[in-house]
């Protein structure tokens, strides 16, 4: 379980394809107070780390994971949104993230205005997921307050501080971003189709 509060940003150093798997080491700060098997979020995706060496841990993405997330196009390189698992007992300061990406959008427009950015994205509303105005969205794992809602696009307001710690000032009109929607949303969503 995450918050959506990106703890920090890693640096993929190396990628290796092994059958349908890609097992990517990312660099970071935290790396150090790592241990095998423990839970990180990368842009939104729960995934386990494997191995650590010196600043380094990898990761490994498996064929269903690539298949729904934007971590298929990652190159050495790419930074890469962070957070360690939740601490029971600490402040919840985003909203509820399991690290189980729905699906991803494209980024349509970013906006620079005085003193923050707007970005917009479209996705697949096929796939049942919906925003509604002031709702939670999770973008490549950060949790954001959802504006402009539509049936399948949406737009978000960005604090400077968020545009520089996060990876959204790497974002133009194309980039692939991960969304998982509210879980509550969804639960709610799903008892509506019944």
């Amino acid at each position: 379980m995450f918050t959506g509060i990106i703890e920090g940003l890693g640096l993929v150093k190396n990628i290796v394809k092994e059958g349908d798997n890609l097992h990517i080491s990312i660099e970071c700060d935290f790396t150090s107070e790592l241990k095998i098997d423990q839970s990180v979020a990368h842009n939104g995706v729960c995934l386990t780390a494997v191995n650590i060496k010196d600043s380094t841990y990898t990761v490994t993405a498996i064929k269903e994971t690539l298949d729904k997330t934007n971590l298929k196009h990652l190159k050495i390189g790419d930074k890469v949104n962070l957070e360690r698992a939740m601490i029971l007992g600490a402040r919840l300061d985003g909203h509820i993230v399991q690290g189980h990406v729905d699906q991803t959008a494209i980024c349509t427009e970013v906006i620079e205005e005085d003193g923050s950015w707007v970005f917009s994205f479209e996705y697949d509303s096929s796939l049942n997921n919906v925003t509604i105005e002031k709702g939670s969205i999770t973008i490549n794992g950060t949790s954001l307050t959802v504006v402009n809602s539509k049936k399948n696009s949406f737009s978000v307001a960005i604090i400077p501080y968020t545009y520089e710690h996060t990876n959204f000032h790497t974002f133009k009109n194309g980039t692939v971003v991960n969304l998982e929607f509210d879980v509550i949303g969804k639960y709610v969503a799903k008892l509506l189709e019944k």
